[in-house]
């Protein structure tokens, strides 16, 4: 990466517009899967949440996959859906691989932790691997040393900080762990990324 920036400074127009659309539609293409998941729930009731996370049931130990997926109501869903769609992007801007990388880490990583250590309830919706995001953006642009991705951590600091709020268990039917996990499984991959890299 860096012979190229020798060799090219700065990105021709035509590239950062590629690159801008290729990453929007990665979003789009997010956004749409999870609204087509929340429509089919809506039309069955919500059937799908069976496919929640129960910790320490056996049974539950695979939706894991599919708990983050899957949202209690649709005033869940619409709390959810906007703040993923801007992580998505800020993450993305660290690279496509490192986004896939990360967003698997976080949903085996913070799925398991409420496996283990959750309340004996359901547990499911998108805000786990929100909260993963929301931690790896805050560290890994300082880890980065690159002045947009600092750029980009400060600002999410600025206009999420009080996110961090959301891993205290201050209300007993939001899924606190699933932020709290996820927020340290964030900040875990954002070191372990960053240091691999380098």
């Amino acid at each position: 990466m860096s012979t190229l920036t020798h060799r090219m400074p700065f990105y021709s127009m035509p590239q950062s517009k590629s690159l801008l659309k290729k990453r929007l539609l990665i979003v789009g293409y997010i956004f749409v899967a999870l609204l087509i998941i929340e429509v089919i729930n809506i039309f069955t009731g919500r059937l799908l949440n069976q496919f929640s996370i129960v910790p320490r049931a056996l049974y539950s130990l695979p939706f894991i996959f599919t708990a983050p997926l899957l949202h209690a109501t649709l005033q869940h869903f619409l709390s959810n859906i906007a703040t993923l769609c801007v992580f998505v992007f800020l993450v993305l801007q660290f690279g496509e691989r490192k986004f896939v990388t990360l967003s698997l880490g976080l949903v085996i990583g913070t799925g398991l932790l409420v496996w283990l250590f959750g309340r004996n309830a359901f547990h499911l919706g998108a805000s786990g691997v929100i909260y993963g995001y929301f931690g790896f953006l805050l560290l890994a642009g300082f880890l980065s040393k690159k002045l947009v991705l600092i750029l980009i951590s400060v600002l999410v600091a600025i206009f999420y900080g009080t996110m961090v709020w959301g891993v205290l268990p201050n209300q007993p039917y939001i899924s606190w762990e699933s932020h709290l996990f996820g927020f340290v499984s964030g900040l875990y991959l954002a070191w372990l990324l960053t240091k691999r890299r380098q």
